[in-house]
């Protein structure tokens, strides 16, 4: 079966962490797919697509559709993951990681396995492109938080990045970070260091607890 065949049909896809989404199969690329839920346009890595199937009538009849809205990405152009997020970059968007919370903000810079992203709540965030289960670029007249230019500065980081996510985790050594936007108390802690594929933190008591990088999905400084 050619996937692309199915590109204008109503679908139910799941999504990696028990996920769905329903909509439109706008379009398929090597490594993403794009579903339109009749208010966003979210770009889905494949590599997050578990299952899906097509949508019943009154499924259907349930989606409201706003035609106001146009994707990000060229349609006469084969689609990509770092595409997508190249034509993001700057954009004000909702990304999904873990946790059971969205973050937003706007991607910074794109490197090799991760991206640099800006959130007005956490500020600079190191993601994981491993992890990232969808992102949603805004509409234009859309802000985070109605917050102001003021709030939201361009350059936001002084810090330069690394082009893998694991040795910009290592530049961290000796900061108190957040792993996982903090979804339980063993990621959080100051980095001592990197060995075998595990990172060492040291824990509020001073206990060392150690961090699988496979499973490190976001990273952010205290």
């Amino acid at each position: 079966m050619n996937l692309k065949d199915n590109i204008g049909k109503y679908i139910k896809l799941e999504i990696s962490g028990k996920k769905f989404i329903s909509g439109i199969l706008c379009d398929i690329g090597s490594d993403l797919w794009v579903v339109f839920n009749g208010y966003d346009y979210l770009y889905i890595p494949t590599i997050h697509c578990q299952n899906w199937q097509f949508l019943k009538q009154d499924e259907i009849d349930e989606i409201n559709l706003n035609d106001d809205l146009t994707p990000i990405y060229n349609h006469n152009e084969e689609i990509s993951l770092r595409k997508t997020l190249t034509a993001a970059k700057g954009i004000f968007t909702e990304i999904y990681v873990t946790s059971n919370q969205a973050l937003h903000g706007y991607i910074i810079s794109i490197m090799n396995n991760y991206f640099v992203f800006y959130s007005p709540i956490y500020k600079t965030m190191f993601i994981s492109l491993n992890h990232l289960k969808w992102l949603i670029p805004y509409t234009n007249n859309q802000r985070p938080y109605g917050l102001s230019n003021a709030n939201l500065p361009v350059n936001p980081s002084n810090l330069t990045f690394a082009r893998s996510f694991e040795v910009q985790i290592e530049k961290l050594t000796g900061e108190l970070i957040i792993f996982n936007i903090g979804e339980n108390e063993n990621v959080i802690g100051k980095i001592q260091g990197i060995k075998n594929n595990f990172v060492e933190l040291i824990s509020a008591k001073e206990d060392p607890v150690y961090v699988n990088l496979q499973h490190i999905k976001t990273v952010h400084m205290t």
